[in-house]
């Protein structure tokens, strides 16, 4: 895949774009998502997806890199709109986010006006700074440090302003710090029947799985059996991944 950087956002556009996912990655992988979340993408493009993957520094202030990862996908996607890069001048838009993505796309959603065909949001947390820092309270035991919003503000917000209808949510089933569950329920007593949720089997990091190379030799031995077993199981995870999310987006979509 022919990956380009486009004002500060890494961007993959297929031949024939059929919509457009605006990814964001999570807190300590975000920086360069088309490589720590390249399988993914590259796959969900291959599909037919134009994906703009902003990159981000995480700080304490979540609301100021919402509000920066929005600006910067909208100069983006104007800029391939200006050049030609994409003809339509319109296509359904997604919001992909994985971990501290999705707390950055639910604000998004929560406190500027965007049009969204909807959000994928993946292994969801809100933790408290010092849960999500372990050390962040001990350089100044006597300060008080919490993300802004804070987790209980955040759940407010979504609670009362949160205008993306319709939403996937998606947790793995060995995943300890995933928040799905309690944003579940705030999602669906805000828009009922538009919320739709799948426990898939995985970890915290699927999402970050790669590709795994295997040369065979010039005669495939019992070794190149187990590898090529090992890659199958490797990506059986990332497969189901993949293929939930754009049966959600595109369920009348061919195999």
């Amino acid at each position: 895949m022919d990956w380009k950087e486009v004002r500060g956002n890494w961007v993959i556009i297929p031949r024939n774009p059929i919509g457009i996912i605006h990814f964001l990655g999570g807190a300590f992988v975000a920086t360069a998502p088309h490589i720590t979340y390249r399988w993914l993408l590259e796959q969900l493009a291959s599909k037919g997806y134009v994906v703009i993957a902003t990159p981000f520094v995480n700080t304490l202030d979540h609301t100021a890199i919402a509000k920066s990862v929005l600006l910067n996908f909208d100069r983006t996607l104007e800029r391939l709109q200006d050049s030609g890069a994409l003809r339509k001048l319109y296509y359904p838009i997604y919001g992909i986010g994985h971990s501290m993505g999705c707390k950055l796309h639910l604000l998004i959603g929560s406190l500027f006006k965007v049009e969204r065909a909807g959000n994928i949001l993946i292994s969801f947390n809100n933790y408290a700074a010092k849960e999500a820092i372990p050390l962040v309270e001990q350089f100044n035991s006597t300060l008080k440090i919490e993300f802004t919003p804070s987790p209980l503000e955040t759940d407010q917000l979504v609670q009362e302003r949160y205008n993306i209808r319709r939403n996937l949510l998606i947790k793995f089933s060995n995943d300890t710090i995933d928040q799905s569950t309690a944003l579940t329920k705030i999602l669906q007593e805000r828009f009922d029947e538009m919320v739709t949720t799948q426990t898939l089997p995985g970890t915290h990091t699927t999402p970050l799985g790669q590709d795994i190379k295997w040369q065979t030799g010039t005669s495939f031995t019992p070794f190149d059996a187990l590898g090529q077993w090992f890659k199958q199981e490797a990506y059986r995870d990332l497969n189901q991944l993949k293929n939930t999310i754009l049966l959600w987006v595109n369920p009348l979509a061919p195999p």
